[in-house]
């Protein structure tokens, strides 16, 4: 999805008829969306995200879902962990509104969880 037509699908900043609560940041960072219903994952695909907030996330999932659709995302996080170890912040929501295949989801949950160990070279170099 181009930048002007995620545009389309988000209000920009300033806009009288905004009614977020929460201020949008334009970031990309890769996600993974699992589709679930009744505890059960029935499809999971991967994309990218085009803004994020703490109550919740637009991304280009490449698909569509429904307005409704209760979805866990996996966003690959781009800090490390005490410079060592990856992070993902995995989120869990209602998908609030979808444009294509821009979706927008509302966070119900969301939590950083580690996501393995980068191997160094040499240890002793970084203390």
């Amino acid at each position: 999805m181009s930048a002007s037509a995620a545009r389309d699908v988000e209000f920009p900043d300033g806009d009288p008829h905004e009614k977020r609560s929460h201020r949008r940041y334009p970031i990309t960072l890769q996600v993974e969306c699992k589709l679930v219903s009744g505890g059960d994952v029935q499809s999971s695909s991967s994309g990218k995200t085009l803004n994020i907030s703490s109550g919740g996330v637009l991304i280009d999932i490449g698909n569509k879902i429904v307005p409704g659709a209760r979805v866990e995302l996996s966003l690959l996080w781009p800090f490390l962990l005490d410079q060592v170890c990856p992070l993902k912040l995995v989120m869990r929501g209602r998908v609030v509104r979808s444009a294509g295949a821009c979706i927008a989801v509302r966070a119900d949950s969301y939590e950083f969880r580690t996501a393995g160990f980068v191997q160094r070279a040499n240890r002793a170099a970084f203390p």
